[in-house]
């Protein structure tokens, strides 16, 4: 229905009721495209200038460089527009050639960060005007903007895992005495709508690349075949962890930079790196054997880990095989049977031994997978919630402490 219409069936209804419907019709946003990044939450210090900088690095809306700043990035274009427009008078709307003349930034830098901005979901646009977009915050405020993009971030999450899903062929078997990871990466996600194939991309490089597999500039990298590509499906087709030494035997290149792909690949929490106890056996037999025919059966006993973590009764069995050169690998299993995983990885550590870490995808299933990446995004976003909570208040009353 036109306006034209639509003032003509309903004659009561005051003009001003019309521009309303015409306004809302003609709000537009940009394609969703956001990077999240996990930050400790502000504790000390809650000064307006500390929490919108927690704000604009969460969100990457700008590159860090270096250090932290001690005005926390107070001085960048992007911290003044939050701060002093649209989150200090979240119910107006911002003409560009206002924001250019008050932030004193040329055209093109200004759309440059209201395009970060709109991408991130957290403005909705409109054409009308005097040849200017006219910007305002969502829904009127910062929680109700943020509850907005937060409810579209987690749809498209979920269709993004499912589009995943099509892929998974991966049996997720534990492994024999399995460690845990004990600190996983920073969540560092990019969520980003559908969008077509970019040329010489495959449909898996362009869900790498959407989803922050591939790094802000993927480069070649996103080009069908990269080795980034080659790497996510031997994880996305095998059950057991895989060493950068197995990496490297496969793909070649650089050991350097196939641990950085793998390592971007756990940052953006679909990967874990695990210790690999299907190893230990061989890892406390090298060490064992390396260590007798340095030091010696006395050393191994005292400073070697011996007397400490296995079981006297266990002593002859290593021993005396290691004395005649006859020790093997199904020797030293059967005497760890009984031995705690974790004591099995002090015991190499004191024998100077290094078991190797592995990759492989979180989960055992793509439904396991997408409940820890839901799981870890909810986290993440409950952080920026609250400090857009604790952003209103210190604007509202004035109250930095």
């Amino acid at each position: 229905m036109t306006v034209a219409e639509f003032r003509l069936n309903f004659p009561f209804l005051k003009s001003n009721c019309c521009i309303a419907f015409k306004d809302h019709r003609q709000m537009s946003s940009f394609m969703l495209n956001v990077k999240l990044e996990e930050l400790p939450m502000p504790t000390t210090d809650r000064s307006i200038d500390r929490l919108v900088g927690w704000f604009v690095e969460s969100f990457c809306f700008v590159r860090r460089k270096g250090d932290a700043t001690a005005d926390y990035g107070s001085a960048s274009p992007i911290h003044r527009m939050l701060r002093d427009h649209f989150f200090s008078q979240p119910t107006k709307s911002w003409d560009a050639q206002e924001l250019s003349d008050e932030l004193a930034m040329t055209p093109a830098a200004l759309n440059h960060h209201l395009s970060r901005l709109s991408q991130s979901g957290l403005l909705s646009y409109t054409n009308e005007g005097k040849g200017w977009r006219t910007y305002i915050l969502r829904g009127g405020s910062l929680s109700r903007s943020l509850e907005l993009c937060f409810s579209q971030y987690g749809l498209i999450l979920e269709q993004k895992m499912d589009q995943l899903g099509l892929s998974w062929n991966r049996e997720g078997l534990a492994l024999e005495n399995e460690i845990a990871e004990e600190s996983p990466l920073s969540l560092n996600l990019s969520i980003t709508d559908y969008r077509p194939e970019q040329e010489g991309a495959s449909e898996l490089t362009q869900w790498m690349a959407d989803f922050g597999l591939l790094g802000d500039r993927p480069g070649n990298e996103l080009l069908k075949n990269s080795v980034s590509e080659q790497l996510f499906t031997l994880l996305l087709n095998t059950g057991s962890p895989i060493s950068l030494d197995d990496a490297h035997e496969q793909f070649g290149g650089q050991k350097a930079r196939l641990g950085r792909i793998l390592e971007r690949f756990r940052a953006c929490g679909l990967v874990e790196r695990i210790p690999r106890t299907d190893r230990l056996g061989s890892a406390l037999w090298s060490a064992m054997v390396t260590q007798h025919q340095r030091r010696g059966e006395d050393w191994l006993l005292k400073k070697g880990g011996f007397m400490r973590l296995i079981p006297e009764k266990n002593h002859n069995a290593l021993l005396q095989p290691l004395g005649k050169g006859k020790l093997t690998i199904e020797m030293v299993q059967n005497s760890m049977q009984n031995i705690q995983a974790s004591d099995q990885m002090l015991l190499l550590n004191l024998l100077g031994g290094r078991l190797p870490l592995g990759y492989r995808l979180i989960g055992t299933s793509i439904d396991e997978s997408k409940q820890n990446i839901t799981a870890r995004l909810d986290r993440l976003l409950r952080r920026i919630r609250r400090v857009g909570t604790m952003i209103e208040e210190v604007l509202t009353t004035g109250d930095e402490r």
